[in-house]
């Protein structure tokens, strides 16, 4: 009998608590909503009738949850994680216009270790670049990438684990800080965010991470951004871990020849700094508009190389041919951005290898490799 009213109490709490977390996505989408009136006021009509439109759906969606039953459990991820992308956009928006690298590698490197050493150096080379060092924001190689980067030019992405993670003492306290519960979440902002990803050597986490951006690369998740694995001076790290990529996944078919050209490994600072700063030397950004893809550039492509890259890069379109444009009227919604030229054509979407090779195209101002 007394099992029998425990189940019926057990029963009757159950509506309370998925109501509570229904309240509580509710109250999340209200938060966001409260953030995104601040911004109404510097957006145009088009622009506020858009950012409506999303807030709405987002209400539609919180509703339906309760609609379709959605255990609390559910209700409690999904609360937990508009709350945690809504804080970290909010710190991140106002470092927008800035470039970032986010630097991932092992907690547990010592800073008696070259590889600690090496990305210290390569945090100084960035922050002395105007660039933001993004990391996990805990010990080892992210707290190297922030002492070498220093506060003024750190960010931090914490993870709130119940061993081995707490923020360094260089980001500890800072506005740049963002403590996270959800490990997607926070890869999202790693990713999403960032303008070039470093790898150096790490465990599983560091793997996962690497890998995952190379996948949202490769697939087109993600707009193109240089990559590069670097290891300690004389390391071995990343040579081993590319041995297994040409030997497996290269050597059994399941990646292309032209994957290898979404990343670069080395075990020099100068080298992993000038990958990146040479991405950016004409490439300024890409976007979709419709069936076309379109290049912002810091300059125009000579007659000579856009005629080098009709005749090199066919393979990569979907009919039609590489030209140089003005801002398309979409674009219209980025006006600082409408200074830049353009190159526009019809990607096939598939072959993101291949589109990274001509980003480089476009930065050497030649399609043809300078022998070395």
């Amino acid at each position: 009998m007394a099992d029998s009213q425990k189940n019926i109490s057990n029963d009757q709490a159950k509506p309370d608590k998925v109501a509570k977390a229904a309240q509580a996505a509710e109250e999340a989408v209200q938060d966001l909503e409260r953030s995104l009136e601040k911004v109404n006021g510097q957006l145009s009509d088009a622009e506020r009738s858009r950012v409506v439109d999303l807030i709405d759906q987002i209400k539609e969606s919180a509703d339906k949850l309760a609609v379709d039953q959605t255990s609390r459990g559910d209700l409690k991820i999904l609360s937990r994680t508009l709350r945690e992308l809504r804080y970290a956009f909010k710190v991140f928006t106002p470092y927008r216009a800035r470039r970032k690298v986010t630097v991932f590698g092992s907690a547990r490197t010592r800073p008696d270790e070259l590889t600690y050493q090496q990305a210290v150096l390569f945090g100084r080379a960035m922050a002395a670049e105007k660039w933001l060092v993004v990391t996990g924001a805990a010990s080892g190689i992210m707290e190297a990438g922030h002492v070498g980067a220093g506060r003024e030019h750190s960010m931090g992405l914490n993870i709130m684990l119940p061993f081995e993670q707490y923020a360094n003492p260089v980001i500890a306290g800072d506005s740049k800080l963002v403590h996270m519960k959800y490990f997607f979440t926070r890869k999202l902002m790693f990713v999403k965010e960032c303008d070039a990803v470093v790898c150096l050597p790490g465990g599983f986490g560091t793997l996962d991470e690497g890998l995952e951006v190379l996948t949202l690369l490769q697939t087109g998740k993600r707009d193109m951004v240089p990559v590069v694995f670097l290891d300690a001076p004389g390391g071995k790290f990343w040579q081993e871990f590319q041995h297994f990529i040409e030997k497996r996944l290269l050597g059994d078919g399941m990646i292309s020849p032209d994957d290898l050209s979404l990343y670069k490994l080395t075990d020099d600072v100068e080298e992993a700094v000038a990958e990146i700063m040479q991405f950016f030397r004409v490439y300024h950004s890409m976007r979709y508009v419709k069936n076309k893809l379109v290049f912002r550039l810091q300059e125009s492509p000579s007659e000579r190389l856009l005629a080098e890259i009709n005749a090199a890069f066919p393979d990569i379109l979907n009919g039609g041919e590489f030209v140089v444009s003005g801002p398309l009227a979409e674009e219209k919604d980025e006006p600082s951005l409408a200074e830049f030229p353009r190159l526009v054509f019809r990607f096939n979407r598939r072959s993101l290898g291949r589109l990274r090779q001509l980003i480089d195209a476009l930065n050497r101002g030649s399609v043809t490799i300078p022998a070395t």
